[in-house]
Formats: structure tokens, C-alpha cells, sequence
């Protein structure tokens, strides 16, 4: 069975328990499941990608949560300031990632993200065509999503 579909079943179970089928027990079930499941990993046959990808999932969070609060700083700043230091430009940001649904992620939290905007994929799925409001060097800021953005969602599905 899927690591994640048990986990699944013991937050069910869990609220079963407690016999509250609550939002927020599901959450405190699904975190007491993936504690359980973690700690009876050794008793597996084979090793589970299963808590790899959830770490690597709550970390493509957190960066992406870091990315907005630190962008919308530089917009409202932007914004508010009498001296404007916006450089708009549209680059193109070769990529890496190959499969629709990683395209679909990479291209919403790029759009997600203030300042930032996707505004295309070339026909042959090569390339992403993104507006950015403060590309001084458009070199660097395509370095800057690859590493970042497109890094990490490519690592959630490796």
C-alpha cells in the first residue's frame, strides 16, 4: 500500500478515535500518522521516497512563503517611495523541468510571486517566458529561478 493513502487511513482512523471528524483533527491525525509511519520505516521491505518528498514538499513551502514576504516588501517599497527603482523587463528562462504538472507549479509560483509574472511556454516546452519588474540583471534573475523555484519543485518529483 501507498505510504501516503495509510497515512490517510490513520488520520481517519484517528478521528474515529476521538470521534471528531473535525478539519483540524484530520491535520493532528495526519501528523500523528506520518510520526508512526516515520518511526516504523526500519520495519519496511524496501526504503520509502514517501518522506523524502514530504520534507522536500514543506520546504518548496516555506521557500515560496519566504520568496512572497520578501517580494512583497520590494514592491510596496517600490511603491510607496517617491524614487522608482523598478527595471521591467521579459526574459526567457530556459527549463528543466519536462512534465506538465511541474511546468503548471514553476509557472504559478512564479506568477504567485509579486513582481513576477508568466506569461508564456514556448511551444516546444523549452523555455518560460516570464515579465519581471525588477530585472537589473536579467542574467542573474534567471539564475535566481532556476536555482530557486524550478530547483525545488524539480526536486519535490524527483
Amino acid at each position: 500500500m501507498n505510504l501516503f493513502a495509510l497515512n490517510i487511513v490513520l488520520a481517519v482512523v484517528w478521528c474515529s478515535l476521538w470521534a471528531d471528524f473535525s478539519v483540524l483533527q484530520l491535520v493532528v491525525g495526519f501528523h500523528v500518522g506520518f510520526a508512526a509511519l516515520w518511526m516504523a520505516q526500519p520495519l519496511f521491505d524496501e526504503p520509502s521516497p514517501y518522506f523524502k518528498r514530504a520534507f522536500r514538499v514543506v520546504r518548496l513551502v516555506a521557500f515560496f512563503f519566504y520568496e512572497l514576504v520578501i517580494s512583497s516588501f520590494q514592491v510596496a517599497w517600490d511603491v510607496v517611495t517617491p524614487r522608482h527603482r523598478s527595471t521591467p523587463a521579459i526574459i526567457r528562462m530556459p527549463l528543466d523541468v519536462k512534465s506538465d504538472f511541474e511546468i503548471l507549479l514553476v509557472t504559478n509560483l512564479i506568477s504567485l510571486t509579486p513582481g513576477t509574472l508568466s506569461l508564456d511556454v514556448t511551444p516546444d516546452r523549452s523555455c518560460l517566458i516570464v515579465h519581471a519588474m525588477f530585472a537589473e540583471d536579467p542574467d542573474q534573475l534567471v539564475k535566481d529561478l532556476k536555482n530557486g523555484m524550478e530547483r525545488m519543485v524539480k526536486e519535490v518529483f524527483e
